[in-house]
């Protein structure tokens, strides 16, 4: 994968606080709902876990997703959609690049 990133647009807006290594993300704020521009590194397994709806989008690179029990591979291009209480967990083997809204107003906070 080419060593892609996000431009100075997104990199300049608020950095969120995550609990990861290996794992960065800028936040768009709206009243309503929430989107992070994530970098991630290749972090291995992100446990299952669950909150309100998510829909996204791989950019660069390439994730498995796991949603109640159906895993899909997902490269640049592919969307996908967790509905609100889905229980999830992904899998990050190279660097990937991807875009998530939220449903969750407060999703992350900024560092």
């Amino acid at each position: 994968m080419a060593a892609a990133s996000f431009p100075s647009l997104i990199t300049d807006l608020p950095e969120a606080d995550l609990p990861f290594s290996g794992l960065r993300a800028w936040i768009l704020q709206g009243t309503e709902r929430q989107a992070a521009f994530f970098d991630i590194d290749a972090i291995g397994d992100v446990a299952p876990h669950s909150h309100g709806e998510q829909w996204g989008v791989v950019i660069e690179g390439e994730m498995e997703l796991t949603i109640e029990g159906r895993t899909q591979r997902l490269t640049r291009g592919d969307a996908y959609h967790i509905p609100a209480g889905a229980v999830h967990s992904a899998r990050f083997r190279r660097r990937t690049l991807a875009i998530d809204v939220y449903a969750d107003v407060q999703r992350f906070r900024p560092k």
